[in-house]
């Protein structure tokens, strides 16, 4: 019983929910501060662990069900995106991918953005083939053609912004019409990491990032996660996880947590970086047309202001002379590195449709480029010069 003159106890607190992303993505999936303890955790490399009579819930076993070096960087993705029911760390973006999709029954019904990530919209043709999936490309910055394309669906897959044309989605527009229909909602959102955009915030119900780009950043490992909003979605995850050899290497998942770090100093150096190019782009004399939400004159400027905690750090590029003045671009740059994959500490682009699988609604002369943290001033010489050699 507490006397009137006793100080009652505090209420406990959710320690996460009260520090920013910033501080969570250093110190969210560190060992307790125990005196002598490391403050990174370890490294496990075991295949197996000890074990004998019977099996007790929970007990380690084998590393393909469960490994002590998955679960910090899992326990800081969660904390980043408000995932209640924990990350599940794959071996590749593409087996996040894969783990969701499985979710959609044999015929059943996938609404997807008609430019999003190739290998995605890859496996959806050939799920359509092998599973008879219904797979419907819609214009996911259009939202009452997604809703038109919604009945009778089972899963809304939704890039915002889009890989590569940046369109950026009314998420919580198309999240209510989604569930209002009783569709899955699942949301890559690497481009805009949780620094940016929280898709549960919306109502999401899967969210999936590369983690292979900004969330490691360094273009130095492969590897997936995913998180959902309910305990039965995550049970699915960590099942298909397991059933399907769908994990990853503890050393890379090491160096994963580490590049999380990072993340926040990462994103906010990109983000400027990309948005000065982007307004110094726009005028010039070279460029036929610039994507960027940053942009006010861009299409998806207003709802990534309101929805978005920034702009990222993707810039969308078109130079005067077609797709042969694009690839003389690539040719000439210095500092900029020619390459696929984005997110990284240093800057590439590419001619997207160089792919013969890249959507063909993607125009020929587009250059997707991944604005990293180098000087800006350096990456802005390089690409006028680069650009102005183009021109001939």
């Amino acid at each position: 019983m507490t006397t009137p003159d006793a100080t009652p106890d505090p209420a406990p607190v959710d320690a996460a929910a009260a520090l920013s992303p910033a501080t969570l993505a250093v110190v969210a999936g560190r060992p307790a501060p125990v005196q002598g303890a490391p403050v990174n955790p370890p490294v496990v490399l075991s295949s197996t662990y000890v074990s004998q009579g019977p099996v007790v819930p929970g007990e380690r076993l084998y590393t393909r069900m469960g490994t002590e070096t998955w679960e910090p960087f899992e326990e800081a993705v969660a904390a980043l995106e408000g995932g209640r029911h924990g990350a599940t760390v794959f071996g590749s973006g593409m087996a996040a991918v894969a783990a969701v999709l499985a979710l959609v029954p044999l015929g059943g019904a996938v609404v997807v953005p008609r430019h999003a990530y190739q290998a995605t919209l890859g496996l959806l043709d050939q799920l359509a083939v092998e599973r008879g999936l219904d797979v419907r490309r819609v214009d996911v910055a259009n939202t009452d053609e997604v809703t038109r394309a919604l009945d009778d669906a089972d899963l809304l897959w939704v890039e915002t912004p889009t890989n590569p044309m940046l369109e950026v989605a009314d998420l919580p527009s198309l999240v209510e019409a989604a569930h209002a229909r009783h569709v899955l909602v699942a949301v890559d959102s690497t481009f805009a990491t949780p620094l940016v955009q929280r898709p549960f915030e919306h109502g999401a119900d899967i969210v999936v990032h590369s983690a292979t780009k900004y969330l490691a950043g360094h273009s130095d490992v492969v590897l997936g996660i995913a998180l959902a909003a309910s305990e039965h979605l995550a049970d699915h995850l960590r099942a298909h996880r397991t059933s399907h050899g769908a994990i990853a290497g503890p050393f890379e998942v090491w160096l994963a947590l580490r590049g999380l770090r990072t993340l926040a100093l990462r994103v906010e150096r990109a983000q400027a970086n990309a948005l000065e190019l982007a307004r110094r782009l726009a005028e010039h004399p070279a460029v036929a047309e610039v994507r960027h939400p940053g942009l006010p004159t861009d299409p998806g400027h207003e709802r990534a202001t309101r929805l978005m905690a920034g702009y990222g750090a993707i810039l969308g590029l078109r130079p005067h002379g077609g797709p042969s003045a694009a690839d003389a671009v690539v040719a000439n740059v210095r500092v900029w590195t020619p390459a696929t994959s984005l997110g990284g500490v240093e800057s590439t682009l590419e001619r997207r449709r160089r792919f013969g699988t890249e959507s063909l609604t993607v125009p020929e002369d587009l250059l997707r480029l991944s604005v990293g943290v180098e000087d800006v001033e350096d990456l802005w010489a390089d690409l006028d010069r680069a650009l102005r050699a183009a021109q001939g």
